[in-house]
């Protein structure tokens, strides 16, 4: 049970967070001599998560089965966004060999500070999703494909190719979590149709999951909150100290 609040709170903080979340299930486990988290509490983590970001931005789902003009504009970005996550498909056996490393993956989250970092050079403005293109979404979703390797924040990706787009930072936050929402499922349902040919569900997951949909959920909100006032510098200051420590501890 300690172990699955301990996975529950890492899913739950750092999908949202510009910090990992595939990175911190590789190294937390390593770094704290735990075994990582089975398969069926990783899909379950994962339908967490969906479940907070679902909430979160409970006005814009329900908006998109509107299908108005808006509705419409939306569902074509994220559709095109999402066609570039399918590279996780091509290369999993790769994504997987890459995960046995945590050197690799520490060097990935360092890589993820240095993303982060120059995004407080970029220049804010304040375009809306309305008046994205659908060129730019695909761009944003290229980003997001980078997440493929954990230790590569897909968040953080997102947002700073937001930022780059010429999102505000709401919006930027806004378009990178509502893009999160088909890779979320992908994710765990893909997760889920293993954990079918391998096994079942303990009590367990399921206190994991209401724990990352708390804290994800909090994520969120924090987030949203600290891009506005400070950019992503603070998030970048983390991914370079906990890379650091993950490379000296392991």
């Amino acid at each position: 049970m300690f172990q699955a609040i301990i996975w529950g709170l890492v899913q739950g903080l750092t999908e949202f967070l510009p910090v990992s979340s595939s990175g911190h299930l590789v190294l937390v486990p390593d770094l704290l001599k735990m075994e990582p988290p089975d398969l069926a509490t990783t899909a379950v983590l994962h339908l967490g998560t969906l479940i907070a970001v679902l909430a979160y931005f409970r006005k814009d789902v329900i908006g998109l089965f509107r299908f108005d003009r808006p509705a419409r504009h939306l569902w074509l970005l994220l559709i095109i966004g999402t066609l570039p996550a399918g590279l996780g498909l091509v290369f999993k056996d790769q994504v997987e060999a890459f995960q046995e490393s945590s050197t690799l993956v520490a060097v990935a989250l360092l890589g993820t500070g240095v993303v982060l970092l120059l995004s407080q050079w970029i220049v804010r403005r304040a375009k809306t999703i309305d008046q994205e293109t659908p060129y730019g979404a695909l761009l944003i979703g290229l980003a997001q494909a980078l997440a493929i390797l954990p230790g590569v924040s897909r968040s953080g990706m997102t947002i700073t190719a937001g930022l780059g787009r010429g999102f505000s930072p709401e919006e930027a936050a806004r378009f990178s979590f509502l893009l999160a929402i088909p890779a979320i499922v992908g994710g765990g349902l893909l997760e889920m149709v293993d954990l079918a040919d391998s096994g079942g569900l303990t009590g367990s997951v399921w206190v994991a999951m209401a724990v990352a949909a708390v804290s994800g959920y909090l994520a969120i909100a924090f987030l949203i909150r600290v891009l506005v006032k400070r950019g992503l510098f603070p998030f970048a200051i983390y991914c370079f100290a906990f890379g650091v420590l993950a490379l000296v501890a392991l």
